[in-house]
């Protein structure tokens, strides 16, 4: 078994994605009937590469169906949490620059009614 290509298998469609992993996954059983029944040195070393492929065909599906969710929501205010941006915990519990500047009624009335009267200017 020859090791698959990630860029060539971002080339296919979902539906010979589908059928590929299906082939691999017959080869993968087959190879180890072969373990177990002590075959060949050669077909013992296929497994890891016929893992390996599964794997890789795997990562590309899962790959492409989060590029297409990200491309749904886009324009969506929500979001699915694996979507959303991850940052750091303290991040997404930040207060929004809304939220920072924000000011009750009274204080937009005291700012308006009141406005700083002294300026104070630092000498060098």
């Amino acid at each position: 078994m020859v090791k698959i290509k990630a860029h060539d298998l971002r080339q296919k469609s979902k539906n010979d994605l589908n059928q590929q992993l299906k082939e691999l996954k017959t080869e993968l059983s087959s190879l180890r009937v072969a373990q177990v029944a002590g075959g060949a040195p050669m077909k013992l070393r296929q497994i890891k590469t016929t893992r390996k492929n599964i794997a890789r065909v795997l990562t590309v599906i899962n790959q492409s169906r989060k590029l297409a969710l990200r491309k749904k929501y886009a324009n969506y205010k929500l979001k699915p949490l694996d979507i959303r941006e991850k940052k750091t915990r303290k991040q997404r519990r930040q207060l929004t620059f809304a939220q920072k500047n924000a000011k009750t009624q009274r204080q937009q009335k005291k700012e308006a009614h009141f406005p700083p009267s002294r300026k104070y200017a630092v000498k060098n």
